[in-house]
């Protein structure tokens, strides 16, 4: 019966292909990256999952920076190997440097087994870090946060939005493979704009890329659906002394598919009927509008006030009618100021009982400054200022609301004004309702007209009727028992 070998020869003999593969600086190098990758792959992941996650930026290391030595250090062990067999030719010395290896030999035979051991662990340590790299730069973290400044706009619209529990990716994507990959290579060019510093500045709303909203939008919200009539109270405040409140209540015509077919505000969705050519870059300006009815007859309405040329409609977008051609910035809203400060007053963030506080956080947030943290401090400064001049009782009196007015006014500038990336009140264009923006009436503003003399209809009670209009008390409210300013109704 043979002796057993030593441990530390049988060791070193199952070893022996990783001496091979590290006899020279550059394998070794390789060797070294992939284990002090893998070791912290298996000691300072789990640490970290479970602790606080939601810095934005440690997810770089764990994720990214970490897979990428690994990666490295793979590629440089074979890299490192062919120099070195390069260099020893060219020295006229034995290619291998060890025994010539043979099927039979069982050097050959331990080799392969590393070989085959070591691939299975990277497969699976690579496909695990690849996981969950796609999954973290799906996360809103990473998207809105890891790129600070780039992102910080949109970041801020999106927590302060209905969709704040909603994955970036899941409306910017969606589901399928092909437009996983594309939004990644298109990623590949945005991570390099940002490195070197020429990314536009205001960021472009991605109007020309985006994925149809019936792969995305509509994966969670049915359009056809019958909604019916819904009430909608906006209530303003006066830029006097009192800050009067004055409410418009309207009835919307949402509709959706009824049992008497398409009604309402959503009941063009579903026929696919309406197309429709912008000739600027915004959607803004749309000379011409083609309905297909269902009985395949086809009416082209052509503005008379946006006159567009042959060439013009040629080299426009041609478009077909979706959701997000109204709800044009359904998450990544930014408001103006008067319309944010009735939000805020309406919801108790900022009195209606202080002396002009409409007026004068309105004449604060329209201010120029020169970066975020300047006009922090200003409207602070700014607000306290008048107070204390004109109404000094006020002050003294109800310092504390006077503080979170400005706390709120403040809140208001920081969530829409950003400076450094060159947005201000109305950068963004907000296509749902005509109050703000243009938005209803870039097609129904009655200038859109047939051949025949039709146009496309302008009056209000298209989508909506109007139950009170800048009222100060309206009967209904009183009647439903709802408060001016606590009920808003549908957005």
């Amino acid at each position: 019966m043979p002796t057993p070998k030593p441990l530390h020869t049988r060791l070193f003999e199952w070893l022996s292909p990783l001496v091979f593969l590290s006899s020279n600086p550059l394998s070794l190098l390789g060797v070294v990256a992939v284990t002090t990758a893998t070791v912290l792959w298996v000691f300072l992941l789990p640490t970290l999952f479970e602790h606080d996650t939601s810095n934005p930026y440690i997810g770089i290391p764990a994720f990214l920076l970490l897979p990428a030595v690994f990666i490295g250090g793979l590629i440089l062990i074979p890299v490192g190997i062919m120099l070195r067999r390069r260099s020893r030719r060219r020295q006229g010395l034995d290619v291998a440097g060890i025994t010539t290896l043979t099927l039979e030999s069982p050097q050959l035979r331990r080799l392969l087994s590393f070989i085959a051991v070591a691939s299975v662990a990277n497969v699976i340590i690579v496909s695990q870090w690849g996981y969950s790299a796609v999954n973290y730069m799906g996360t809103p973290s990473f998207c809105g946060l890891t790129c600070h400044t780039v992102m910080q706009p949109e970041y801020s619209a999106y927590v302060n939005s209905p969709h704040s529990h909603v994955a970036c990716e899941q409306c910017h994507i969606g589901a399928g493979a092909s437009w996983f990959v594309r939004s990644k290579l298109s990623g590949v060019g945005q991570v390099f704009a940002v490195a070197l510093n020429n990314y536009p500045r205001p960021i472009a709303s991605p109007v020309e890329n985006l994925r149809p909203s019936r792969e995305t939008c509509e994966q969670c919200h049915w359009p056809a659906r019958f909604t019916g009539d819904q009430l909608l109270v906006r209530t303003s405040y006066g830029v006097d002394d009192q800050n009067q409140p004055a409410s418009t209540v309207l009835e919307m015509k949402v509709g959706g598919q009824a049992w008497n077919g398409s009604v309402g505000i959503h009941g063009v969705h579903g026929t696919e009927g309406v197309a429709y050519t912008a000739t600027d870059g915004h959607r803004q300006v749309i000379p011409q509008v083609t309905y297909t009815a269902p009985d395949g007859k086809v009416t082209v309405y052509n503005s008379t006030s946006a006159k567009a040329t042959a060439a013009d409609l040629a080299h426009g977008e041609k478009r077909t009618m979706d959701c997000v051609d109204c709800h044009n910035r359904p998450t990544h809203a930014f408001q103006l100021p008067e319309r944010a400060v009735d939000g805020a007053m309406g919801q108790g963030q900022i009195s209606p009982s202080l002396p002009y506080i409409k007026r004068e956080a309105v004449a604060a947030l329209r201010r120029n400054y020169p970066d975020r943290d300047t006009a922090g401090r200003e409207i602070a400064t700014y607000l306290d200022t008048f107070y204390r001049t004109n109404y000094p009782l006020v002050i003294s009196a109800n310092a504390a609301g006077v503080k979170n007015a400005s706390n709120a006014v403040q809140a208001i500038y920081l969530r829409n004004v950003f400076p450094e990336m060159k947005i201000t009140w109305g950068t963004y264009v907000n296509n749902l309702g005509h109050t703000d923006f243009p938005g209803c009436f870039r097609c129904h503003d009655g200038d859109h007209v047939s051949a025949d003399g039709r146009s496309i209809p302008n009056d209000c009670s298209t989508c909506h009727n109007l139950i009170a209009v800048e009222e100060k008390d309206p009967k209904i409210l009183s009647g439903l028992g709802i408060t001016p300013g606590a009920f808003k109704g549908p957005q």
